[in-house]
C-alpha cells in the first residue's frame, strides 16, 4: 500500500540549480569534423542550429560529446549539432535527402506529419529495416504541404539523445501571414543518465522522479485549510485507489535539463527582432518526455497554424503542448526584451529564452507554478451529474444522464472486423443507415452501453484503472492551467489555449464524406509496472488495425489513464471533431487527457504499413504503440 506521507527523497548528485538552469555555454563541445564540411558548407545559422535548404540534401548521423550540467555526456547528433540541422525546403518539390549513419548501432529518420510513401517514412521494423552502421540510406518524396514540422529518429531512445531537427515547408503560394523575423523555437529535453537506464529505473518504480508527491507538510496544510476528517478521507481516496494526484511526468528537472534551441537556460537562447516587427515564431516540442506550457509574459500570441495547418487566429496568453505538436505564433514586441517561458507540466523545471532588439539583454524569468494535485474529474471523468464538481472544467450542456445513443442505427458497420478495435455491436439497430445521418444532430461520443463491451484485455495485468464515464469536452486546459486568473496565479484575461479554440480555415478539411466506420480504442496503463498500451495490449502482443485506403474512417480514443498522452498517427491527418459531430481542427498529433474521449476522423490516402503511438518516448516504447495497415 502506498503512504503519502513521504520523506525527502535522496539529495540528487547535481544541484536541482544546476538540472534546472544548465550551464551558459552547455552544449556540443566537438568541432565540425573534416568529413561533415561537405554536408554543413553551405548553411547558415538561426538560433544555434545551421539551416540547409535545396532539393537535394546530405545528413549524417554520429555521436558527438556535449555537456549542458558540467558532465561531459555522447549525444547523436545529425551533422554535428544539437538540434539538427533547419531544413527549409519548398512545397511542391521532390527532395533527395541522403542520410549516412557513423553511429555503431542502426539508426532511422522519420519526418514527423509528412505525407509520403510508407517506405519514406522511417520507422524501421515498420516502413523499411532502418539504416546499418556505415550505410547511406537515400530518403525521396515530393512535397505536399506546407507549415512548420520536424524530424527525429525513430530508433531505440536516439531521439532521446539529441536527434531531432525543424522542418519548414515554404507555401508556394507565399505565406499567408506577412511577418518581418521568423524564428523556430524548438524545446527539447536532455539527461545526463543513459536513456535505457532511466528508462529501467522507472520499470522497477515509476514515481523515481516525481520529487512532488505529497509530504506530512502537505497533510497539515490540508489540515488547516479543510479540517482533520476531511483531509484524512483525501488521503485514505488516493492510498486506496494506490495513485499518486502529482502523477503528471514520468521524468522530471531531478534527471532532466529542459533545452530551448539547444540551449539551457543559463544560456539563454535570444532571437533577435527590431521596433515595429511582426515577429513568426515557430514553436515545436521535440521534447522525448515532457508536455511544456508556454508563456511570453507582458505579450500576446495570436495562433495562426497548429501542426503546419494554417488555423482561423486566436489570440491566447498561453498554451500547453506534448512532444510531436507545433504551434506558430505572430507576436508583436514593443518593449526591448521578453522572455520566453517554458515550464515543465510537472512544474519541475523550465527551458527559456529571450526575443530581444540586440544580444545580452533579458527579462525577468517567471518562478515555477506550484504543482497542482490531480482532480477527481482527471481521474474519473464526467461526474458532475453526481454532485461532484469539475473544478473549473466548463460542461454546460452535457446532458451526461442521456449518453445512450438510443435507436440510432449503425447497421452498415462491420464492427467485429475491426481489427485490433473494441468491438461494438449494433446488429440490434435498424431502420437508419449511416449515410446521409446528420452528424451533428448527436453525439459521435456518445457511449451506446447496452451494446459496447470493454475488450476483455482491459481487465489484465496491464490495466491498473478504466473510466466508464468519460469526459468529452475540448474547452479543458488541463491540470494546472485552470482558473490561473481567479487562483491570482496570472493577470485578470489571461487566457490559456484548449482544443475548442482550434478551428482549421476554410479549405483545410476537404473531406466532407460521412464515416462508414469506426474504431474505438482505449488508451490504457499500470504504473506500478510501467506498462502503457492500446486497450490492455503492449505492442508485439497486439494485431495491427486494418484500414481500407481512401474509406472515412472515424476514430475515437479514450484515455483510461491519469496522464496525457499525444497521439501521433504516421500518414494521413487527423480531423478532430467536437462531440457534437463538428470537423474543428486538422492535426497529425492530437493530445487526449486524463479521463477523456476524443473523437477524429479520417481519410488513409497512402497505402502502406504505418505506426501509430503515444509520442512520449517511453510510453511508445513500453507498449503504447500500434501498427496500422491501409489496404
Amino acid at each position: 500500500m502506498t503512504s503519502w506521507f513521504h520523506q525527502p527523497k535522496q539529495s540528487w548528485p547535481l544541484s536541482r540549480r544546476r538540472f534546472v538552469q544548465g550551464l551558459a555555454a552547455g552544449g556540443v563541445l566537438a568541432a565540425t569534423p573534416s568529413w561533415l564540411q561537405a554536408a554543413v558548407k553551405s548553411a547558415t545559422t538561426l538560433g544555434s542550429a545551421p539551416v540547409l535548404s535545396g532539393r537535394e540534401i546530405d545528413l549524417v548521423i554520429a555521436e558527438t560529446p556535449v555537456n549542458f550540467t558540467g558532465v561531459s555526456r555522447m549525444a547523436t547528433t545529425i551533422n554535428g549539432s544539437i538540434p539538427a540541422p533547419t531544413l527549409r525546403l519548398r512545397e511542391g518539390d521532390e527532395v533527395i535527402i541522403r542520410v549516412t549513419n557513423r553511429l555503431p548501432v542502426a539508426t532511422s529518420i522519420h519526418w514527423h506529419g509528412i505525407l509520403l510513401p510508407y517506405q519514406m517514412d522511417g520507422v524501421p521494423g515498420i516502413s523499411f529495416k532502418g539504416i546499418a552502421p556505415g550505410e547511406t540510406f537515400t530518403y525521396r518524396f515530393t512535397l505536399r504541404q506546407s507549415g512548420t514540422y520536424w524530424y527525429h529518429s525513430h530508433s531505440g531512445f536516439q531521439e532521446m539523445t539529441g536527434m531531432y531537427g525543424a522542418l519548414i515547408i515554404e507555401p508556394r503560394a507565399g505565406e499567408r501571414h506577412h511577418t518581418d523575423k521568423d524564428h523556430v523555437v524548438q524545446l527539447s529535453d536532455w539527461t545526463d543518465e543513459d536513456p535505457m537506464h532511466a528508462f529501467s529505473k522507472l520499470k522497477m518504480q515509476s514515481d523515481i522522479y516525481n520529487f512532488s508527491q505529497p509530504t506530512f507538510f502537505d497533510f497539515t496544510r490540508d489540515v488547516s485549510n479543510m479540517g482533520l476528517q476531511a483531509a484524512l478521507d483525501k488521503r485514505q481516496m488516493w492510498n486506496q485507489m494506490r495513485m499518486n494526484p502529482t502523477d503528471l511526468a514520468d521524468l522530471s528537472a531531478a534527471t532532466m535539463t529542459y533545452l530551448m534551441n539547444g540551449t539551457t537556460p543559463a544560456g539563454n537562447w535570444t532571437g533577435l527582432f527590431k521596433p515595429g516587427d511582426c515577429v513568426r515564431l515557430r514553436f515545436i516540442n521535440a521534447a522525448s518526455n515532457s508536455f511544456y506550457d508556454v508563456r511570453i509574459p507582458g505579450l500576446k500570441m495570436t495562433i495562426v497554424q497548429a501542426d503546419g495547418q494554417d488555423v482561423e487566429p486566436v489570440t491566447i496568453d498561453e498554451f500547453r503542448f506534448g512532444p510531436g505538436e507545433t504551434y506558430d505564433v505572430l507576436v508583436e514586441p514593443k518593449d526591448d526584451a521578453y522572455t520566453i517561458f517554458a515550464q515543465s507540466m510537472d512544474r519541475s523545471g523550465y527551458a527559456r529564452g529571450t526575443l530581444a532588439t540586440r544580444q545580452g539583454l533579458s527579462a525577468p524569468v517567471p518562478t515555477l507554478d506550484p504543482v497542482e494535485w490531480l482532480t477527481m474529474a482527471d481521474m474519473m471523468g464526467a461526474m458532475n451529474h453526481q454532485g461532484m464538481s469539475h473544478e473549473g472544467m466548463n460542461h454546460q450542456g452535457m446532458d451526461h444522464s442521456a449518453m445512450g445513443m438510443g435507436s440510432m442505427d449503425m447497421g452498415g458497420m462491420d464492427h467485429s472486423k475491426m481489427h485490433g478495435g473494441m468491438a461494438m455491436d449494433h446488429s440490434q439497430h435498424s431502420g437508419h443507415n449511416m449515410q446521409g445521418m446528420n452528424h451533428a444532430a448527436h453525439s459521435p461520443l456518445a457511449k451506446p452501453s447496452a451494446t459496447v463491451r470493454h475488450a476483455r484485455t482491459e481487465y489484465g495485468p496491464s490495466v491498473d484503472m478504466r473510466v466508464d464515464m468519460p469526459r468529452t469536452n475540448l474547452d479543458d486546459p488541463g491540470i494546472g492551467l485552470r482558473d490561473l486568473s481567479k487562483k491570482g496565479m496570472r493577470p485578470q484575461g489571461h487566457r490559456v489555449l484548449t482544443l475548442a479554440d482550434l478551428k482549421s480555415i476554410d479549405g483545410v478539411l476537404d473531406d466532407t464524406r460521412t464515416p462508414v466506420k469506426e474504431l474505438e480504442l482505449h488508451l490504457t496503463g499500470n504504473m506500478e509496472r510501467y506498462s502503457w498500451s492500446f486497450d490492455g495490449l503492449e505492442f508485439g502482443k497486439s494485431t495491427p488495425v486494418s484500414l481500407r485506403h481512401n474509406e472515412r474512417v472515424r476514430i475515437i480514443l479514450q484515455n483510461d489513464t491519469m496522464m496525457t498522452h499525444p497521439m501521433h498517427l504516421h500518414g494521413m491527418w487527423s480531423e478532430l471533431e467536437t462531440d457534437q459531430g463538428e470537423l474543428r481542427v486538422r492535426r497529425h498529433t492530437i493530445p487526449v487527457q486524463p479521463a477523456q474521449r476524443i473523437s477524429y476522423l479520417t481519410t488513409p490516402h497512402d497505402l502502406g504499413r504505418w505506426a501509430w503511438h503515444c509520442h512520449l518516448l517511453f510510453h511508445m516504447d513500453a507498449g503504447m504503440f500500434r501498427e496500422v495497415v491501409v489496404s
